[in-house]
């Protein structure tokens, strides 16, 4: 969409599509009562001096007292804050009540076994459309030891999950692959035998994306972005453990395989009933845009859903 009048909703969902952190931005009101909301709009700005920023919406019911406070605190979640992320997200009466805080060296609330946080002093307010943008100078700040919690198309992202799976996919013989999908269609390389494959290469040593990504530039002659974790699972008949991953593409003929309309996907030609039940998920996740991480084998597993927000 490249017009002037953009549909707020599209526009919502494309920036959706930036894989950032989780935070939760703290502050004291006049009455020294702790308040706090959930934000993923949070970047560095500045290390000489040391300057971050966070986004807050002028409907937000925080406005009037985050734009008057002295200073605020970011606090990055861990990959196992989800729920804390959905309690800052929602309209909940006290939702101090269910976490553990202390109050920072600068007086900003501080929550407990977060990623790391900043207590920052107001640095500056600059008026941004419907946004106001908060500038912090950060006071103190301190770096735990959690990864930290992702967030992309809605749905929060844990990498604990992905390396364990990778890394239980990589003994035995692993092939890595990709569901290469642009504008509802789905990239297939044909077979020696007539079907339908995904694109696939044994795993190298040494890495598993890079790789993938590589091979799929070079196969197609397109420009190809690797995303998510997809699916892991062995086919128990051929031997070989299974990584596959979620891709996009570029505009422009591939100059290997064919793509199919996701509707139109050739499922009783694949390589495997495996393949095809990659193929059949990812159909019906596509409708709704919520993906998960299935791991098992070609016939029974999991789906592990990257958890939506509240």
């Amino acid at each position: 969409m490249t017009t002037a009048s953009f549909d707020p909703r599209a526009l919502r969902d494309t920036f959706g599509a930036f894989l950032t952190g989780v935070t939760v931005v703290t502050a004291k009101d006049v009455t020294g009562s702790p308040i706090g909301f959930t934000a993923n709009s949070f970047a560095s700005v500045s290390i000489d001096p040391p300057l971050l920023l966070v986004c807050l919406a002028k409907t937000s019911r925080n406005f009037a007292t985050m734009t008057s406070a002295k200073g605020f605190a970011v606090n990055v979640l861990s990959e196992k804050q989800i729920a804390v992320s959905n309690t800052f997200a929602k309209p909940v009466e006290d939702r101090f009540a269910t976490v553990e805080w202390m109050v920072g060296p600068y007086g900003a609330p501080i929550l407990g076994g977060v990623a790391a946080w900043f207590d920052c002093s107001m640095h500056k307010i600059v008026d941004a459309g419907d946004h106001a943008i908060l500038i912090g100078r950060v006071e103190a700040f301190e770096n735990g030891v959690m990864a930290g919690l992702g967030f992309a198309r809605g749905s929060y992202v844990t990498p604990a999950l992905s390396g364990r799976a990778v890394s239980a996919a990589a003994e035995g013989a692993p092939l890595i692959a990709a569901v290469v999908e642009r504008n509802g269609e789905v990239l297939l390389i044909p077979t020696e035998d007539g079907r339908w494959c995904l694109p696939q290469m044994p795993l190298q040593s040494g890495g598993t994306l890079r790789g993938l990504q590589d091979y799929l530039r070079s196969a197609t002659g397109l420009g190809v972005e690797v995303g998510f974790l997809y699916s892991v699972y062995e086919n128990k008949t051929s031997g070989h453990q299974h990584i596959v991953y979620r891709a996009s593409a570029e505009a422009g003929e591939s100059g290997a395989g064919q793509f199919f309309a996701i509707a139109d996907l050739p499922l009783d030609e694949m390589d495997s009933p495996a393949t095809a039940d990659v193929l059949k998920r990812f159909a019906a996740e596509s409708v709704l845009g919520n993906f998960g991480i299935y791991v098992g084998d070609e016939k029974q597993g999991k789906v592990h859903p990257f958890n939506k927000r509240a």
